[in-house]
């Protein structure tokens, strides 16, 4: 300020300016003589953004704009948003232990688990079956069977297991309690229970479960027809035998006699 007055009191510097220049100058202003009245500001508003213009808003006016169009391009030009790729999860493999009278595939044809997961059965007897169970990685099975004369090779890892067939027989060479240890080692889920496949393998063990229900319950709730088990060939003394004594080769003799001369 002190500056322009200076200039301005200058006499050289006043003569060289344009004609009219200090009167306008010395105009009052008249947005600044008198306040406005309310009725006068309502009815001559002056907007903000016609009164301030800069490079800065007028550039992004101008980007504005172009968005705009850019939105309302034709739809050729514009690739629509694709929907999303379902995640496709692998299929649950069932492992069906029973011969092949049963075609156990058809029966899970089509189903799937919880509406979305697909079912794939593989189904074998216990003598095509061989396997290898982890602590951590579950139960790797090996199936070598026979379809309509075409030797078939798998290797997989079931998810659940379907027992239709005993796991042990007294026929020489039909014990597969080791298979069925090895799916319980690895872990799998099966029905029956690996537990009740494995106990079922020996019917006097079944038999001595009988006999605890029996003796909690009674013989009137529970009936069960009465056993004696011996665990070998050996022979018995007739005192150690309880409730009977065991009858000698005379005493048969003797009864098929009187029942011929009858």
């Amino acid at each position: 300020m002190n500056f322009l007055r200076r200039r301005l009191s200058d006499s050289s510097f006043v003569a060289n300016l344009p004609n009219g220049y200090m009167t306008d100058l010395q105009r009052p202003d008249s947005s600044t003589s008198s306040p406005a009245s309310p009725a006068m500001e309502r009815r001559h508003p002056q907007p903000l953004a016609a009164s301030f213009s800069s490079p800065g808003s007028s550039l992004f006016s101008s980007f504005s704009s172009a968005m705009k169009q850019t939105s309302q391009a034709p739809s050729g030009l514009m690739e629509p948003p694709g929907p999303s790729t379902p995640v496709v999860q692998r299929p649950r493999i069932l492992l069906v232990i029973d011969d092949a009278h049963t075609d156990w595939a058809k029966y899970f044809h089509g189903k799937k688990v919880n509406g979305e997961i697909e079912i794939r059965v593989e189904q074998a007897e216990f003598s095509e079956l061989n396997l290898a169970a982890y602590v951590t990685g579950g139960c790797m099975v090996d199936m070598q069977v026979v379809r309509n004369g075409t030797k078939v090779v798998r290797s997989f890892k079931p998810d659940f297991i379907l027992v239709r067939q005993h796991a042990y027989s007294m026929a020489l060479g039909e014990d597969y309690r080791s298979l069925v240890i090895g799916l319980q080692y690895g872990g799998l889920p099966a029905v029956n229970s690996l537990y009740s496949v494995y106990n079922f393998c020996s019917k006097p063990w079944v038999f001595s479960q009988l006999i605890k229900i029996f003796h909690s319950l009674g013989p009137e709730k529970f009936p069960l027809v009465e056993q004696t088990f011996f665990p070998n060939h050996k022979p018995m003394f007739p005192s150690l035998v309880i409730g009977s004594e065991r009858p000698s080769l005379t005493s048969k003799t003797r009864s098929k006699s009187s029942i011929r001369s009858q």
